[in-house]
Formats: structure tokens, C-alpha cells, sequence
């Protein structure tokens, strides 16, 4: 940037339709990933959670780091989030036995809370004011628990009643489908609504990423895990290099919640 540029730019890619594409491909290979771990290689939740709790750290780690914003280390951090998100969740469902609703809800406590702090320490939530450690901190952490949150709201869906994988990915896509209304013909805060999605296409790419390798008669199609996982991370790598990717930029100074364009 030059001296006359009045923009930051932070170490997130700049929100697109693009961003929203390889997020719930991501939020698939998360589901897929996690399961091929856990229950195709037989390592568990509690061991699958452990392993990429490490790879996640590690990535984190690596991301603040970082002194610009590198595409690939980007989406293989969020990658790692879901992919936690998966077997943290199945873990806290199955394996602690809290169940669904119990989970969901700690979930989503633990959420509010860290962008309660997050906003009272910074003024602003806003995803395109991430350019230092400490808010690259919150960031990391509210999307861990976001996509964590989002594994459980997409079980819970899915295994409610009849409703089944399909109807649960429906669900969310219509939910989408209010909040993307919302931002195209109101004048609702954008902060808000990218939280919002960011939210709810992770169970949409947790339903998806079950249907895909669930068994025909609980409404999948049966899919093996690791090659529905290869050929996710290969679309993604395709759309890294097909889709425009570079950082996001926010207006100096302004960092209220009304002026994120997040």
C-alpha cells in the first residue's frame, strides 16, 4: 500500500461470494475429515479431538505469526477449526453424553461470550479489523467455537424426528437464503449477518459432508469418507486458484460495529 491508501488490510480474505463458497466446502471437508479419523481409521473422539486440536494450534500459531495474508495458510487454519469443530462436538454429544441440545447450548454460550469480550476489548466484531495478535486471537477462537457450534446444530437437526440430512441441509440453506435477503434489501448491520452465516453454514456444511457419507437408508448416499474428503480438499484447492483470493481491508479508524463490513 501506498502512503495515500486510507485502508487497512488485515490477514483475512476480503467476504465474497467466492469466501462463502469455499467456507461451506471447508465446513464439508471438516465433517468428512473428522469422521474419516474418528470412525473410518477407528482413532475415537477423544484421540481425533486431541489430534487436531494440535494441528489447529499449530495453524493458529503459524496464521498470527504471519505478517500478510497467505490464501492457502488461511483456509487450511479454517480447515482445522471445522475439522476440531467435527470431532469436538461428536465428542461432547456421544461421548460425554450432554447431548445434543445440552451441547448446542454450552456451544452457544461459550460464542456470545467470547464476542462479548472480544467486543468490549476492541470496540467492534468486525471481521476485516483483524490485523493483530490480540484480535486475531478472538477471531480464531470465535470461529473455533462457531464452527463447533455449528457441527452440533447440524446433528441436532438432522437426527430430529424425520427430518434426516437432506431436510436438515434445506433447513439451513433457507436460513441462509433469509440472512443473504436481509443484507440485500435492509439495512441490517453487516457485522451481524456475517457472524450469522459464518454460523449457520457450518451445519450446512456439516449436513452436507453427512449426506454425502452417511448410509443410503439414514438418507445419505453412502459416499466412502476418505474419497468424499479428497475430493472436497480438491475443490477447494481448484477454487484457491480460480477464485480471486486477497486480503480484506477496513476504513481507518473506524471501528465501531456499524462501520464492519464483515
Amino acid at each position: 500500500m501506498d502512503g495515500h491508501d486510507d485502508r487497512y488490510a488485515t490477514k483475512v480474505p476480503e467476504v465474497s461470494l467466492g469466501f462463502w463458497v469455499i467456507k461451506i466446502a471447508a465446513t464439508t471437508l471438516g465433517e468428512t475429515g473428522g469422521d474419516t479419523v474418528t470412525m473410518t481409521l477407528n482413532w475415537g473422539y477423544l484421540a481425533g479431538t486431541g489430534l487436531f486440536l494440535v494441528a489447529l494450534i499449530a495453524l493458529v500459531a503459524v496464521q498470527i505469526a504471519a505478517r500478510t495474508f497467505h490464501p492457502a495458510l488461511y483456509w487450511a487454519t479454517i480447515v482445522a477449526s471445522t475439522t476440531f469443530g467435527t470431532t469436538m462436538a461428536d465428542f461432547a454429544d456421544r461421548s460425554l453424553g450432554v447431548g445434543y441440545a445440552g451441547g448446542s447450548t454450552l456451544l452457544l454460550i461459550c460464542l456470545m461470550t467470547i464476542l462479548a469480550l472480544w467486543y468490549a476489548t476492541e470496540g467492534t466484531i468486525a471481521v476485516d479489523t483483524v490485523n493483530t495478535p490480540r484480535v486475531e486471537a478472538y477471531y480464531w477462537t470465535a470461529i473455533t467455537f462457531s464452527q463447533t457450534l455449528g457441527t452440533a446444530l447440524g446433528d441436532w437437526i438432522a437426527d430430529t424426528g424425520d427430518i434426516g440430512y437432506r431436510g436438515g441441509a434445506l433447513i439451513f440453506l433457507a436460513a441462509l437464503a433469509v440472512v443473504a435477503g436481509l443484507y440485500a434489501w435492509t439495512n441490517a448491520s453487516r457485522v451481524a449477518l456475517f457472524w450469522a452465516a459464518f454460523i449457520l453454514t457450518r451445519p450446512l456444511g456439516a449436513t452436507v459432508g453427512d449426506f454425502l457419507d452417511k448410509p443410503v437408508g439414514q438418507g445419505g448416499l453412502a459416499w466412502s469418507r476418505p474419497l468424499a474428503s479428497a475430493a472436497i480438499a480438491i475443490f477447494i484447492i481448484a477454487c484457491l486458484f480460480l477464485i480471486p483470493q486477497r486480503a480484506g481491508r477496513h476504513p481507518r479508524g473506524e471501528l465501531g460495529l456499524k462501520q464492519g463490513r464483515g
